[in-house]
């Protein structure tokens, strides 16, 4: 195993890339800002003839993702097309009409089945589990919610995980996310069925929308994922087999911090199998 150096640009590593699949939260924005030099690195990819599909976690369906980065004032030319967890849930959902629903998590996420006309039902009464996140991640912790995740166990209900992410950004804070639920279920004995990285679904599907947009489809060899998390981004890409770009500045900064490059032993460490190469932020 060799050292991993940090790389300035996007550029350096694109030669011979076709296709971009680049998480969003934790890369071109934090929860609460845009990045402008990420989004401004992925619309130069795109201006050279590079194809971005933006892929998340987000509990909810592309459009609504779509939404919120305009808020931020990310630019629709700053990709080709977005695929979310929710967006996959909502298959689940709406492949299983009749059925009754728990869910956990807030009213903002609820279109994760909106339209969709679901049952929802008290957990006593259900036939399996949504969970978009924790009811109030501000103050809860995934600890809050054992007792629920026995009850469930005992029913032996399946709990679906619109966000396989156990933690996010927001501003320089780490919140909680569906993943921490989903994992304490798992834990305690539960069947999780997970949508979103880094599970293979959402990276088929992002690869079906560069497919629909090249008109052929793409090589392994030539798409590289960029990511800020171990867990999900990197592992993700590594089990599709496609390179992965480590950015730096994300939920695992303070690993980060102060170093240059990283030898052979605090790469095993931090990474297990390493990324392609690490960057502090995207840029172009």
């Amino acid at each position: 195993m060799t050292s991993l150096r940090f790389v300035e640009r996007l550029r350096d590593l694109v030669d011979g890339v076709e296709v971009v699949l680049s998480d969003i939260w934790g890369v071109v924005h934090n929860g609460l800002v845009a990045f402008p030099e990420a989004c401004e690195a992925l619309h130069a990819f795109r201006k050279q003839g590079g194809t971005v599909i933006l892929i998340t976690n987000a509990p909810r369906p592309a459009d609504s993702v779509q939404r919120q980065l305009r808020k931020f004032g990310i630019a629709d030319e700053t990709y080709d097309a977005i695929v979310t967890s929710g967006d996959l849930t909502r298959n689940f959902v709406a492949d299983h009409p009749g059925r009754k629903l728990f869910w956990i998590g807030q009213e903002r996420h609820n279109s994760v089945h909106r339209g969709l006309d679901p049952v929802l039902a008290p957990l006593e009464e259900a036939d399996y589990i949504v969970c978009t996140g924790l009811f109030d991640e501000e103050i809860e912790s995934p600890e809050d919610y054992r007792a629920m995740m026995l009850e469930a166990r005992e029913r032996r209900l399946t709990l679906i995980c619109a966000n396989p992410d156990i933690v996010v950004e927001r501003g320089d804070r780490l919140i909680y996310c569906a993943g921490a639920i989903a994992e304490l279920y798992r834990e305690l004995g539960g069947e999780v069925i997970f949508y979103g990285k880094p599970h293979r679904p959402i990276y088929a599907r992002a690869m079906e929308l560069a497919a629909e947009r090249l008109g052929h489809a793409t090589p392994l060899d030539r798409v590289l994922a960029i990511g800020d998390s171990v867990r999900t981004d990197l592992a993700g890409a590594r089990g599709f087999g496609i390179d992965c770009l480590f950015v730096t500045r994300g939920i695992h900064a303070e690993d980060f911090a102060g170093l240059d490059e990283l030898d052979p032993a605090s790469v095993k460490e931090l990474f297990g199998h390493p990324p392609k190469a690490l960057t502090r932020e995207l840029r172009w």
